[in-house]
């Protein structure tokens, strides 16, 4: 066999494109810590064409973890202002990858970049939001498993309302 076979999907690197972390109460906040905040976690997946001769593109998983601790009740006077919750942390992650693909069919070019690239990216961001809030000061904010295919479906439900009922 002397024919080499060409892979579909080839990630030629992946890196850092941005990362921000923010504690805007410190250091007040880690004096009233006295639990592991709630965490909210927000994903996306963006996707970037490179070239356009060729099938190269620039697939980007944005994570946003914002913890933050409910405000401490007011006493007595009755305001009808409920008491904002305090932010303890905001994590901002943009971890990108460079894909070639080769021989892909036109209907399979979709859910590749959407499901099957940021699946290759996720243990790498999983793992540098972990690092991040850990060195921060704080309980390591560990992503659980990300069902990329409901994403990306329902990424489409939104597109295309009409298509999703067919």
């Amino acid at each position: 066999m002397s024919e080499t076979q060409i892979a579909p999907l080839t990630m030629n690197i992946q890196y850092t494109k941005d990362l921000s972390f923010e504690v805007p109460n410190a250091p007040a906040i880690y004096t009233l810590l006295r639990e592991t905040p709630a965490v909210n976690i927000s994903l996306d997946v963006q996707v970037r064409r490179l070239q356009e001769d060729a099938l190269v593109f620039e697939v980007t998983l944005a994570t946003r973890a914002e913890a933050s601790i409910p405000a401490a009740p007011k006493s007595g006077n009755g305001d009808a202002e409920a008491a904002k919750d305090t932010t303890v942390f905001i994590a901002d992650l943009a971890y990108s990858g460079i894909f070639t693909l080769q021989n892909v069919p036109e209907n399979q070019i979709e859910p590749i970049l959407l499901v099957e690239c940021p699946r290759l990216l996720f243990p790498f961001a999983r793992n540098i939001l972990a690092d991040v809030t850990r060195d921060g000061g704080f309980p390591p904010v560990m992503l659980g498993p990300v069902d990329f295919v409901s994403l990306w479906q329902a990424r489409r439900q939104q597109a295309n309302p009409a298509q999703a009922n067919a």
